[in-house]
């Protein structure tokens, strides 16, 4: 079941063309396009309710006509096919209702402490999410990785491109908790490892934030890891310091320092404009989500391979018990229960 307030649309429909007809709507012309963006998918919405209204309908009259010919009966086969199609379309438009659920995701992977066992477990997140796009035929592109001291990763940088990639994935923001028999320890025992996931979207050009150049420290390095294509060749990695926040963004995935150095600021800007958003909403969790520390008690979802298997989220109680599939990218129904619960929230709110 998902949240769709009928009233509320065409409460919203109204006030936009009231809008539009008040005296100099013009005259601002950025906020005037925003207004017939918002109104336009207001009343696409409202457009796919009637029509999913309609077909029902129709649906309707064929069962209850009492023809049980094979050709009606392939008909309403067909009618029930296209009604089920376009009620998909609605749940997404419904679900995907965020002011950025429709950018790129800019994902962010640091193990907490423990050494190689969370490192470890950085490095088996970051393969489910990488499965995970590749299902989706999403675009991956590492923009920085850190290899851990024996296994693992100390870091990874990723952008993950696709229709509703933040809006899908922005619920993975947090700490990810497993226990499972350490494949490190020799006496076999019983580990417990943390690693955080930050998620942003990846914004464009066009968000406005100011940054002073005598505010930044630059630093350059050579490329390494899984990221890097020159390695021990040049200094083409860069590593930005914002430090009035202490924000370091780093790229490495390009041959170009210059590239590299491009890359990490649009990274910076993203996450000042987050912080910028935070501050002006009064709200830690509207778009970034709570800062926790990476240790027990703050996890989001939390993977037990031993003595049971279970991947349960912490915040809608939605559980699986395939942990396998759910590491080789089967996240959808922990995405999807988030959505839903983020979905009647807003509802309520």
């Amino acid at each position: 079941m998902i949240p769709f307030d009928l009233d509320l649309i065409k409460k919203q429909i109204e006030e936009s063309e009231a809008k539009m007809n008040q005296e100099g709507f013009w005259n601002d012309q950025k906020s005037a396009l925003e207004v017939v963006s918002f109104l336009n998918a207001k009343k696409d919405l409202l457009n796919q309710y009637e029509t999913i209204k309609k077909g029902y309908a129709e649906l309707l009259e064929i069962l209850e006509s009492g023809d049980e010919s094979p050709e009606l009966l392939e008909l309403a086969e067909i009618e029930l096919a296209t009604l089920r199609k376009k009620v998909a379309e609605l749940r997404t438009q419904v679900l995907f209702a965020g002011e950025f659920d429709g950018l790129n995701a800019v994902i962010d992977i640091h193990p907490g402490a423990g050494g190689t066992e969370s490192q470890d477990w950085a490095s088996m997140l970051y393969r489910m999410y990488v499965r995970w796009a590749e299902q989706r035929n999403f675009k991956m592109q590492i923009v920085d990785f850190q290899d851990g001291d024996e296994a693992g990763l100390k870091s990874v940088t990723m952008i993950i491109r696709g229709a509703n990639a933040y809006g899908l994935l922005k619920s993975e923001k947090g700490v990810h908790r497993l226990v499972r028999i350490s494949p490190f320890d020799a006496a076999g025992r019983r580990h417990t490892s943390f690693a955080s996931v930050n998620v942003i979207p990846e914004f464009t050009d066009e968000i406005e934030v100011e940054i002073n150049e005598s505010d930044l420290r630059i630093d350059t390095f050579r490329s390494g890891g899984a990221g890097g294509q020159n390695v021990n060749k040049v200094s083409s990695a860069v590593r930005i310091t914002h430090l009035p926040t202490g924000i370091v963004t780093s790229s490495q995935v390009e041959r170009s320092q210059l590239q590299n150095k491009a890359i990490a600021m649009q990274m910076l800007k993203g996450q000042l404009y987050q912080r910028k958003l935070q501050e002006k909403q009064d709200t830690v969790d509207k778009i970034v989500g709570e800062q926790k520390n990476i240790e027990w008690g703050s996890q989001i979802r939390s993977y037990v391979f031993c003595p049971y298997t279970m991947v349960k989220d912490h915040r809608t109680d939605y559980q699986e018990g395939d942990v396998q599939r759910i590491m080789d990218g089967g996240i959808d129904g922990f995405l999807n229960a988030f959505l839903e619960k983020e979905a009647k929230e807003h509802e309520k709110s």
